[in-house]
């Protein structure tokens, strides 16, 4: 055999190994996604993690020990976990009945999840400024309580805790709503009318048939609509007290970064949010598993 003739057959042999282990010419076709992904995430994280080690704080960890050293910067953490794990949660509790209502077929139903969705369409600062015409001092809500005298001075309602919760809850409970309603639609409805053949009543049927079920759901849909209210910032800023009881992580973060040209601090103050992230995410993720992660008989 001449060199030219074993030189096509060793190619092939080549990529029938390669073939073999997963590896063909179809995998060129993510080469595209995956230099986005390297470009647009991978490369910006490992340069901030990077500029978080700068020594321009006296040491290597200098612009971690500044932050936790300082109450005021420190408290951010537990400021902005106060906001976003309450909010999760009632926009995951709130989902969920909901979204269990609706899994039907009745008429309305195409309207009343258009209302449901909307606020994805309006935007934090749209929110926002709905929320101050609504709740706040001179608002219609504080003018209807003076009004039929219940109060005699108008609540504090935004430019607070209460005015980014509420935002946090209004922009998040679409989210959930859709993602709790997609994973209760893959729940096969045979299965609850089997046990209600048995004897089983609707309280016995949602506890131990559909929340087992959508319980791996309810988890991930939680992590989700977190790490979304986790990183709030105009809320904060717009219907919040940023300098104040407001005063989230990402806010500390844009003050060190545009501020006060710190960016170090500010890369550091940003690696400590996905720190907590991931903290919560995995906390969240392991009391999952003690549920029952099976199939969910979907429908197809």
């Amino acid at each position: 055999m001449t060199a030219a003739a074993e030189k096509p057959s060793t190619r092939l042999a080549l990529r029938h190994r390669l073939a073999e282990r997963g590896i063909d010419r179809q995998l060129l076709l993510l080469a595209p996604a995956l230099l986005a992904v390297l470009m647009l995430f991978v490369y910006p994280f490992a340069y901030g993690v990077g500029l978080s080690f700068q020594p321009s704080h006296g040491g290597t960890l200098g612009a971690y020990r500044d932050f936790f050293s300082d109450a005021y910067q420190r408290d951010t953490i537990w400021t902005t976990l106060k906001l976003s794990l309450p909010a999760a949660l009632l926009n995951v509790a709130a989902s969920v009945p909901i979204a269990y209502r609706m899994r039907g077929r009745f008429r309305g139903k195409r309207i009343l999840t258009t209302v449901l969705v909307v606020p994805i369409t309006l935007g934090t600062v749209l929110t926002a400024e709905g929320l101050l015409n609504f709740l706040g001092p001179t608002g219609w809500f504080n003018r209807v309580l003076m009004g039929i005298g219940l109060t005699d001075h108008p609540l504090r309602l935004t430019n607070n805790y209460w005015g980014v919760f509420f935002s946090l809850v209004i922009t998040g409970f679409p989210f959930a709503f859709l993602l709790i309603l997609s994973y209760l639609s893959g729940i096969d409805p045979t299965l609850e009318r089997a046990a209600a053949t048995l004897g089983a009543g609707w309280g016995q049927r949602f506890l131990r048939i559909t929340l087992p079920l959508l319980a791996p759901g309810l988890a991930t849909t939680f992590c989700l609509t977190f790490v979304l209210a986790f990183s709030v910032f105009p809320s904060a800023v717009l219907v919040g007290d940023p300098a104040g009881s407001t005063r989230v992580i990402s806010i500390a973060a844009y003050h060190a970064a545009y501020e006060v040209y710190d960016y170090a601090l500010a890369s550091a103050i940003a690696v400590v949010m996905g720190i907590v992230e991931l903290l919560v995410v995995a906390a969240v993720l392991g009391v999952r598993s003690l549920f029952y992660t099976g199939s969910t008989g979907g429908k197809g």
